[in-house]
């Protein structure tokens, strides 16, 4: 399954084959860093808004797509928000990966990670920042960066295909 986020309400593009979507449809809280999701109530945010499942959601996709508008380099308020939320598809205890220490993957899966950001006017230096995140993402999730693509507005989204 492939799992978006996206901080629009309608994305403008095909998404082929199985699929959910997160997006802004309901007020989403912020992580309260409670660890609920880690040991009370494992996968699952302990906050019911509708973005409890983000976490366990994670755990059944093959690949993660962000789709946001590139703040300074970083996701949209909405998304870094959604993001934080997920963090239970990873679990509390920590191993040693590429001489890093990260958490231990909960799940099975083994996550790409696309993103396309879109704005007027990303600079080079925005451009990188957000390939770092997207890289430190993907290594704290014991997953891969699969894309990344800049973009001047939403409306040039139409021509991808997912």
């Amino acid at each position: 399954m492939k799992l978006i986020i996206a901080d629009i309400e309608n994305i403008p593009f095909e998404v082929h084959g199985e699929y959910k979507m997160i997006r802004p449809q309901e007020k989403i809280h912020n992580c309260i860093g409670c660890f609920g999701c880690w040991v009370k109530t494992p996968g699952i945010c302990v906050i019911h808004d509708g973005y409890e499942t983000t976490g366990s959601d994670m755990g059944k996709c093959s690949e993660l797509i962000v789709v946001s508008r590139c703040d300074y380099g970083s996701y949209s308020p909405f998304v870094k928000t959604v993001m934080d939320r997920g963090i239970s598809y990873i679990h509390p205890d920590f191993v040693i990966r590429k001489g890093e220490m990260h958490h231990k993957r909960r799940y099975k899966n083994v996550i790409a990670l696309s993103a396309y950001f879109y704005g007027e006017n990303i600079t080079e230096r925005e451009k990188w920042t957000a390939g770092k995140l997207l890289k430190a993402n993907a290594d704290n999730y014991d997953g891969k960066v699969k894309e990344i693509k800049f973009f001047e507005s939403i409306e040039e989204l139409e021509g991808i295909r997912v």
